[in-house]
């Protein structure tokens, strides 16, 4: 490391001669405008001839006492030895005009990358800055001209503070920038699932936004809160993390659409977000492995949110599942397909028996006599019957909701054997 040139002992009228007494200023009165400036312009002299060693010193005092600035690539410390310099270089213009504002500009920081932000953190920046102080301070004695000490002292300590100030504005910048980066990719991400769009390319989105590989993804759709839309992503944001889940949301016209990961109990996990969501239904798609296959969960809830007026006693929140039967009739043919194929195709190949006591029993206003009668059985029959088709699709035929489920689905399977679906 070259030192920082000592004084001359030529004669000078600024520098005096060898033998001068101590540069601190004595006490007393300013000096008078003319002596000012001669002096104000020697010490811009030695700072100017003085930048590039200060500069150097700055980066091998980082490099001594910064461990993560060792371990960072040879690019970057080149770019934070440019940053100091040109730091360096800042403060000398900065002190060659006193009647300037006490200001600098946040443009130290341009001579590096916009990424270097990323790379390095603002407690680091904080430490950098810091450090290169600390070596401009410890060599003020030789920067500055005779009796000038002080002055140039409390000049590095002002600047020092407004470098502050532009650190804080760099960073401010570049985190309100990526915020609004990252809120128009998560858009891009949900709007992409709920139009059934989802590529390899989604999945490079939502890591870019710390999305992982979560299992057990869903997505949950109800209306949208009336409130400012990034307070309300915010919101669900904060939500989430409580509930340690990975989370990706978006407001989409009047609804809000929450894309979970990671969640063992789909209803639990939507409770500890249901305070997000406006007044009125929120239906919960089905658990799927992955992201890319949650665009079947997003259809599945939209399609759900969509029918939902049609159970106004729905629970809050509701499985799109549960919302099969209003499903089918307000025209989601995946419902219908699901009703087809999981409820009256597997009674269709038990046997003809529990289709047709299902459907007499149904028709006879659930009642067992009635349909023991229609039968000609004994209504332990019935009984026996019922409880068959409960196993063969987990839904009792002697309560309300399931038996509406199991007309709708004997109605669909019918329609779908007379035009040969089945």
């Amino acid at each position: 490391m070259v030192p920082v040139t000592s004084r001359s002992s030529d004669a000078d009228p600024v520098h005096g001669t060898a033998g001068d007494p101590a540069r601190d200023d004595p006490p007393g009165p300013p000096p008078e405008p003319a002596r000012d400036a001669r002096l104000r312009a020697a010490t811009v002299r030695m700072l100017e001839k003085s930048a590039g060693t200060l500069a150097g010193e700055a980066a091998t005092r980082m490099d001594e006492t910064l461990p993560w600035y060792r371990n960072m690539p040879a690019e970057n410390r080149s770019w934070i030895g440019l940053v100091a310099q040109a730091g360096i270089a800042a403060f000398t213009e900065w002190f060659r005009h006193p009647e300037a504002p006490y200001a600098v500009s946040a443009d130290v920081f341009g001579t590096a990358p916009r990424e270097l932000t990323r790379a390095v953190t603002l407690p680091q920046t904080v430490e950098l800055v810091r450090v290169t102080i600390e070596v401009v301070e410890a060599r003020i004695e030789d920067l500055a001209a005779p009796g000038y000490t002080q002055v140039l002292r409390e000049a590095l300590l002002l600047y020092s503070r407004e470098i502050a100030f532009a650190t804080a504005q760099v960073y401010a910048h570049a985190a309100e920038a990526r915020g609004a980066w990252d809120a128009r990719l998560e858009a891009l991400v949900v709007h992409s699932l709920l139009r059934g769009e989802a590529d390899e390319g989604i999945l490079s989105r939502a890591a870019a936004l710390g999305w992982g590989s979560p299992d057990n993804v869903m997505v949950i759709v109800g209306n949208a809160p009336d409130a400012d839309t990034q307070a309300v992503v915010d919101s669900i944001h904060r939500a989430g993390r409580h509930a340690k889940l990975n989370v990706l949301t978006g407001v989409q016209g009047e609804r809000l659409v929450v894309i979970l990961g990671g969640a063992e109990d789909p209803i639990r996990a939507t409770r500890s977000l249901i305070g997000q969501f406006g007044p009125g239904p929120v239906v919960v798609g089905p658990t799927v492995p992955d992201l890319l296959a949650a665009v079947g969960s997003a259809q599945s809830a939209t399609a759900g949110h969509r029918a939902a007026a049609a159970w106004p006693d729905a629970p809050r929140p509701v499985l799109a599942d549960d919302l099969l039967p209003e499903r089918a009739l307000s025209g989601d043919d995946e419902a219908r397909r699901q009703l087809v194929e999981e409820i009256y195709i597997p009674l269709l190949a038990a046997g003809s028996a529990l289709l047709e006591t299902l459907s007499v029993y149904l028709e006879q206003a659930a009642s067992l006599e009635g349909a023991a009668r229609m039968l000609f059985v004994h209504p332990n029959t019935v009984r026996y019957r019922l409880r068959r088709v409960m196993d063969v699709t987990g839904l009792v035929p002697t309560e309300a909701r399931s038996a509406f489920t199991l007309q709708v689905s004997l109605i669909l399977g019918r329609l779908a054997t007379a035009d040969g679906s089945i």
